[in-house]
């Protein structure tokens, strides 16, 4: 059961991952952003990507922001996963 667990917690940092990446590619597309879908995905991953456009200015046209903040998201989920692990192996499941 606790494989389980971290498999769906896996799976969902990794869903997460991806809303990120299509929303930085999909920002290349004016028409994507108006889009149900962009627009579905930017309310989810705008709150996130947001804070770190607070602290990051973009450079001229290019905006490093969204590539701090996938770093970012990458190590926190790697740490939040292993604390997982670690938390169900403690409790014994």
């Amino acid at each position: 059961m606790g494989t389980n667990i971290l498999l769906i917690g896996k799976y969902a940092f990794d869903l997460y991952y991806w809303l990120i990446i299509i929303a930085i590619f999909g920002s290349w597309f004016p028409g994507f952003q108006t889009s149900k879908v962009g627009q579905g995905i930017g309310k989810l991953v705008e709150p996130y990507l947001g804070f770190f456009r607070k602290f990051i200015p973009p450079l001229g046209p290019i905006d490093f922001s969204p590539i701090i903040a996938l770093f970012v998201f990458h190590f926190l989920s790697s740490f939040a996963l292993e604390g997982l692990n670690q938390s169900l192996n403690f409790l014994g499941i």
